[in-house]
């Protein structure tokens, strides 16, 4: 009898400290277990005496249903089957679970016949200890199937880390514990400190970011999951940072743009991109502003198939106008547009024209017939070099096409123009800068001509994702194993992401009252090497050793750096703390748009002798003007 009794105290110890390791996924199939084994005792004596027991037999049926669990789940426990995860086993878990069943059912037998000797009918304890069986297995073989749609062989889950303890970051490792995607987590990395040693949907937090190489070493992590979809890009940069020589293999989730009207789930995971280590902090827009300009007003965007253009369109659509008319020159783009915006429920107002901005009928019968509150001018010619060997083309979309689009705006009494111009536009050394420097000087023409209408400028630099980014040229060269080709190893862009630019854009609008240079705050400039090395480790490869990085020098019109203010000294804030203000100068009169139909009707020499005439800080060929004007 000692004997017996210190068996059982080494099985109670047992079970206790099973009891306190097991994770709280191991506590849901415990329940689950107990809630089919007291079925399994009911079934039994159901099926023996009647669906309702009688009086005589419930004393016993409750102390059975008590010690007969009690018994399978405490070796379960014993065995450590509470650390199976159930939804990836394979035959031989559920060799396992038979043989550890048998176990306990034995032991509840013997439990009964010296102990408690309850009254169980034979036939009532063969069923019980056959339906037993069967609910654990059916119980355990649904998740396998859930989990494998349909039993395919169970395969192999790479060891995971999760950085974010956060709300993403647990409904991640839910959806991960489900069965969902090729990823174990093991733990997760959490800057907070009161989280740290703390379980969260059984999964513990490891310690923070500092420890996060050693943790990825010494677990020997196969995939790292990033789940910070508010994290900005300097964050994410650092981490890639520590873990760049370990070889993980880094995941994450797009940021809360991406995943609106989404959820956050293992589908949703992708592989670190550019724009995810040069993004910033949320923007904050007062929308209530943005909503009293576009709500219920016919609104035209020209470029409306450009990277510019289409955004602006995505965007306000959301503000309800009463009509979204998409203009632009390219009809492949505006029909992919068309078919993106036709999927959105419900039906957008939509209307597409095909036209060019510099062709003055068109246009003047379009704003006749749509009569446009709001116009979002983004049709331009953007590519520097080519524009350099095409400087007539240029002046003629980039500043008679303003002029056209700014002098019809007023004439048919539209609310408000913004032109959207870049920094190039900043003492240009470029044909395509100066081009659209001089349409920022048109714009003032036309404010002072049609002071009904509010012209506004909103000038930034380079977006990551437009058609003319160099990101996209090196991709491709990165696919085709290089080199990637650099002009200069100092050459410095601002980079903003489209959706960011956009929504400083529309509060711009909101804010402008006419006359207005507007700039955004795009940061700090980014060094194009450092980009492209960003990159080529982005795709698992090494700089300058799998892929080599080629300078080959500055091409016509570009240069080393970009500026966004003429004078950075009388630049004014506005009430969103990244955007700023200048004014727009006009230095024309009525004589640039004569001076402007006359230099349209020659040729290149003619385009480039004019911007070099109206345009005082344009110095082809990279040199810095010494005189500067105001804005």
């Amino acid at each position: 009898m000692s004997q017996d009794r210190t068996v059982f105290s080494h099985l109670r110890s047992g079970i206790r400290k099973a009891w306190l390791g097991m994770a709280r996924r191991g506590r849901y199939v415990l329940l689950w277990d107990i809630i089919v084994l007291v079925l399994a005792v009911y079934l039994g004596y159901a099926l023996r005496l009647t669906l309702f027991l009688p009086r005589f037999y419930l004393g016993d049926f409750v102390l059975a249903a008590l010690l007969f669990p009690g018994c399978v789940t405490g070796v379960f426990a014993a065995a450590g089957l509470y650390r199976v995860l159930w939804p990836q086993a394979s035959v031989e878990e559920f060799l396992r679970l038979a043989r550890w069943y048998a176990l306990g059912a034995l032991l509840f037998v013997l439990a009964d016949k010296f102990f408690t000797r309850l009254l169980i009918p034979r036939t009532t304890l063969a069923i019980m200890i056959g339906s037993g069986i069967l609910f654990l297995g059916a119980v355990r073989l649904s998740w396998r199937l859930c989990r494998s749609g349909g039993g395919d062989a169970a395969k192999s889950r790479a060891r995971g880390l999760i950085v974010g303890a956060g709300e993403a970051g647990t409904l991640l490792v839910r959806d991960l514990l489900r069965g969902g995607g090729d990823v174990l987590p093991l733990g997760f990395v959490d800057d907070d400190p009161a989280k740290t040693n703390m379980e969260i949907a059984g999964v513990r937090v490891l310690g923070n970011t500092a420890r996060l190489r050693e943790l990825v070493e010494t677990l020997q992590v196969e995939v790292l999951l990033i789940a910070l979809p508010t994290v900005a890009g300097h964050v994410v940069r650092k981490i890639l940072d520590d873990v760049a020589e370990t070889g993980v293999q880094v995941r994450v989730l797009p940021s809360l743009r991406e995943l609106a009207g989404g959820t956050v789930s293992v589908s949703r995971l992708r592989t670190v991109r550019l724009e995810d280590l040069l993004c910033r902090e949320a923007i904050r827009l007062d929308l209530e502003g943005i909503d009293g300009i576009l709500r219920g007003r016919s609104v035209l965007v020209t470029g409306a198939g450009g990277s510019i253009g289409s955004e602006i369109c995505r965007q306000v659509l959301a503000h309800g106008p009463r009509e979204l008319v998409l203009l632009g020159h390219g009809e492949h783009s505006i029909y992919t547009l068309l078919e993106e915006l036709g999927k959105l429920s419900p039906a957008p107002p939509l209307r597409a024209v095909i036209g060019d901005v510099a062709d003055a009928r068109t246009m003047e019968g379009l704003f006749r017939e749509t009569r446009p509150g709001v116009v979002f001018h983004a049709a331009a010619h953007k590519h520097v070099p080519l524009m350099e060997f095409n400087a007539r083309e240029a002046l003629r979309v980039n500043a008679l096409g303003t002029w056209t689009v700014a002098r019809l705006a007023g004439e048919y009494g539209a609310e408000r123009l913004v032109l959207i111009s870049t920094d190039k536009a900043v003492n240009p050394t470029s044909v395509m800068g100066a081009t659209k420097r001089l349409a920022e000087m048109l714009l003032q023409e036309a404010q002072s001509a049609y002071p009904g209408t509010a012209y506004l400028a909103v000038r930034f630099g380079n977006v990551l994702g437009s058609r003319g980014s160099v990101v996209p040229k090196f991709e491709r060269q990165i696919r085709d194993g290089g080199p990637l080709t650099v002009t200069h190893p100092e050459m410095r862009r601002y980079f903003m992401l489209i959706p960011e630019a956009v929504s400083l854009v529309l509060q711009a609008a909101s804010i402008g009252e006419g006359g207005e240079l507007f700039v955004l705050d795009m940061g700090e400039p980014v060094r194009i090497a450092a980009l492209a090395e960003m990159l080529i480790r982005l795709h698992g490869y090494r700089p300058n050793g799998d892929i080599p990085i080629v300078y080959t020098g500055l091409r016509p019109g570009e240069k080393l750096f970009e500026e966004l203010f003429y004078d950075p000294d009388h630049v004014l804030r506005t009430t969103h703390e990244k955007i700023f203000a200048a004014r727009l100068e006009a230095r024309s009169g009525e004589r640039l748009a004569e001076a402007l139909a006359s230099a349209l009707a020659g040729g290149d020499e003619e385009a480039r002798a004019l911007l070099r005439a109206w345009v005082p800080t344009y110095a082809p060929g990279g040199g810095m003007p010494a005189e500067e004007c105001s804005a």
